[in-house]
């Protein structure tokens, strides 16, 4: 896994080197007659439309099979937390069909998700910009907490639960370089594009994230904490 890490970042930056170089005007990248500003970039760059589509035609592919594998990573979350009885209806999140060995209810309902919130570009792109956004600042947020934690376990001396891969004495360093890192764009995710906002330019991640924030604190006030079982606790049973 760092491995890939590793080489994805080296790939990732020679790509960003070779886009700022081949951009072109922006002003016309955002006005492109096409709509989408990558297929502006890649006309750009080929300065060929047979080019242009055969790299379009490779991102479609790419997108594509991306989204086949985060729909089923997302139904694994879904019916894992179901299974800890960390949602409603977990029995019904939960359930694996055993004629196929697959949480079936779990991958339905992220498909369904999923492309609900596809088509909510149609309606408006502030929205959808919004909810792409609301990911950014709920990624940003889950590194925060788990990085902050192991940091706080290194600070009070207290020992790491048990491993195979390790940071070494390098760990803490590591971790407090990462929340340097992540807080900041934590913060700005928030951020609208422009200082003077109008409701077409507001970034509406901000209400989103608090109402689901507010959301979950109920719910586990109110009913989760009485019936979540946490992963480590059901290990610890089945050994």
């Amino acid at each position: 896994m760092i491995t890939s890490v590793c080489v994805n970042a080296v790939s990732g930056f020679l790509m960003l080197v070779t886009v700022c170089f081949t951009l072109g005007d922006i002003d016309d990248i955002l006005t492109t007659p096409t709509g989408y500003p990558f297929m502006q970039v890649f006309y750009n760059a080929t300065e060929s439309l047979p080019g242009t589509n055969t790299m379009t035609a490779i991102l479609v592919l790419t997108l594509t099979a991306s989204t086949i594998t985060e729909v089923a990573t997302a139904s694994r979350q879904l019916w894992s937390f179901a299974r800890d009885r960390g949602l409603p209806f977990s029995d019904f999140f939960g359930y694996v069909n055993p004629g196929w060995n697959i949480p079936l209810n779990a991958v339905m309902v992220s498909l369904a998700v999923t492309v609900l919130l596809s088509l909510i570009n149609i309606g408006s792109t502030t929205a959808l910009l919004a909810i792409v956004t609301l990911t950014i600042g709920a990624m940003m947020s889950s590194y925060i907490i788990t990085i902050a934690c192991v940091l706080l376990k290194r600070i009070r001396g207290e020992p790491l639960p048990p491993h195979r891969w390790t940071l070494g004495r390098f760990g803490m360093a590591i971790n407090i370089g990462a929340l340097c890192f992540l807080c900041p764009v934590f913060v700005f995710a928030f951020f609208p594009l422009t200082s003077t906002v109008e409701p077409d330019s507001m970034n509406w991640c901000a209400v989103m994230y608090g109402a689901i924030l507010i959301i979950a604190v109920v719910y586990y006030v109110l009913r989760g904490r009485h019936h979540y079982i946490p992963p480590v606790a059901l290990v610890k049973r089945e050994m």
